[in-house]
């Protein structure tokens, strides 16, 4: 079995100071660089949005293409990153799963590469996070999501709790960092 790390929206306009801050957003980062060496591929997901689109009646603008919100958390190993997934990228799209990605076909690519098992961390855990979870679920990846490499948005209160027990229910197993760290 292959398995692959997948990196979710970890860019500036979600953590603090962004234009779409995820409260403690930045917090993954630091868990996420120490989970990468434990993994032989890792990917990433970014919100990549024009600066016109209707995702914008839903969200303040934000990961607009090409500007310093869009970028990765400059903390973060981007160098371990094999490929970047963008998704949003047109006027009429949300792009909350990375499985919606336009410049290439995530399923068809892990399936090139073998991959049968994704760890997926990132931002936010009550949407795109969610999302890419439960897409690669559907798709019959085995999927875990790592609880301290992810951090809610949290509209209600409760949504980012609700979130995982919503992957859980679908078969997303839900693990934390020293488990995954130990090769569990």
């Amino acid at each position: 079995m292959s398995r692959a790390l997948f990196i979710v929206d970890v860019q500036n306009d979600f953590c603090p100071g962004g234009a779409l801050p995820v409260p403690d957003g930045d917090a993954v980062v630091p868990v996420i660089n120490v989970l990468i060496p434990r993994f032989s591929f890792v990917f990433a997901s970014k919100d990549w949005h024009p600066e016109h689109t209707k995702h914008f009646e839903k969200w303040p603008p934000h990961c607009i293409q090409g500007t310093r919100g869009a970028r990765f958390h400059p903390q973060l190993n981007r160098g371990a990153i094999q490929q970047v997934f963008l998704k949003g990228t047109s006027t009429e799209d949300d792009g909350y799963s990375a499985f919606e990605a336009t410049n290439r076909d995530l399923e068809t690519f892990l399936r090139q590469k073998g991959i049968t098992q994704l760890y997926v961390v990132g931002l936010a855990t009550d949407y795109c996070v969610k999302q890419t979870a439960l897409d690669a679920v559907r798709r019959g990846f085995e999927t875990f999501v790592v609880v301290e490499a992810v951090r809610a948005v949290n509209v209600q209160p409760e949504d980012g709790q609700k979130a995982l027990e919503m992957m859980q229910q679908a078969g997303v197993n839900i693990v934390h960092a020293d488990d995954v760290a130990n090769g569990s």
